[in-house]
């Protein structure tokens, strides 16, 4: 009998890596975000340095000469301002920056997606699309001005809302003082709404434009009524991109919109436990401080993007463990 020999597969030889002319193409297409991200993301990482050292500007001698020359290690002593208050005042900081958070988070993926399926039902196109600019447009509004519109509406002598009340016999609000103060958590959720909804609808929205339109379709064949189609076809479309932008709004549970806290409510000290967040008390303490306070600035900072990058980690393994296809990494 004769034997056949079997060739060996010869060991497969590597491939040289070519830099093509499409290469150079997207690399230079990619060059200014990823030079972005390098100077505003990367490189300001080293400044972390900062929050354990009592550091102090030599004149003349630029900054990482004052760094490693004139600045001598604190350990973690920039870290204790943030509990140097009494008890109450670093509770309530705490308990604004989460609370807020949470609820923002909560309202941050159920009002866009509710408005986001309305208006993709909408028959009309020109309704669609001026309701989607006009809810938009309040997302590129600075908390500066929106703070003056703020004020135009519930200032004591000539706000709009008190010009109401006392034309219809009742008695002017002290909206900045506190008789107000139940008002103004309220006050504070509804304008963090009415800026970032339209932001978040529009994400929300082009996942919809992206279903496939057969599912819908075989579904109006079927029988099945609006409710019976965004129930069991665009929610589970949208289910995952809604895990993805819970868990970065998560990332951020730490962190506070200052211009929200700060430029709306005017910085009153009648209302400061209604706005007071880490990020407030972190700029206060610039003015109240007399030493400087860079190295308590960069330690709030690190806390910030210490904690939200351990509750972004812990509801990823939640999502993960619950549907892994979902989890963001």
């Amino acid at each position: 009998m004769s034997t056949v020999k079997q060739a060996r597969p010869t060991p497969s030889r590597k491939k040289k890596l070519k830099f093509t002319l499409d290469d150079l193409q997207l690399f230079f297409l990619s060059f200014p975000t990823l030079a972005w991200y390098i100077l505003f993301c990367y490189l300001p990482m080293f400044g972390l340095i900062i929050a354990f050292k009592k550091y102090k500007v030599a004149p003349g001698k630029g900054f990482l000469w004052s760094l490693f020359n004139n600045s001598a290690w604190c350990g973690l002593e920039n870290f204790q301002f943030l509990f140097a208050n009494n008890r109450t005042t670093t509770i309530n900081m705490f308990r604004n920056t989460v609370g807020y958070n949470v609820i923002f988070i909560v309202l941050g993926v159920a009002l866009p997606v509710t408005l986001a399926i309305m208006i993709s039902n909408l028959k009309s196109q020109k309704i669609a699309k001026v309701t989607q600019t006009a809810m938009f447009l309040p997302h590129f509004l600075s908390w500066v001005v929106v703070g003056y519109f703020v004020f135009a509406f519930l200032s004591t002598d000539n706000g709009l809302v008190n010009r109401i009340i006392t034309s219809t016999g009742g008695t002017a609000m002290k909206w900045y003082q506190k008789d107000a103060i139940n008002y103004w958590p309220f006050f504070l959720i509804f304008l963090h709404v009415w800026k970032t909804v339209g932001y978040s609808m529009v994400v929300y929205l082009s996942s919809i434009k992206g279903i496939d339109e057969s599912l819908y379709e075989a579904a109006m064949i079927d029988g099945a009524t609006k409710w019976q189609q965004t129930k069991y076809i665009t929610l589970p479309m949208l289910k995952t991109i809604m895990i993805i932008m819970f868990i970065m709004a998560v990332g951020k549970i730490f962190n506070s919109d200052f211009g929200l806290f700060y430029r709306t409510t005017r910085n009153s000290s009648s209302l400061t436990s209604v706005y007071l967040t880490l990020d407030v008390y972190v700029y206060n303490s610039m003015f109240n401080n007399p030493r400087p306070v860079y190295g308590y600035i960069s330690a709030a900072g690190f806390l910030q993007s210490m904690l939200g990058c351990l509750t972004m980690i812990a509801a990823n393994a939640i999502v993960r463990r619950v549907d892994n296809e979902s989890a963001l990494f």
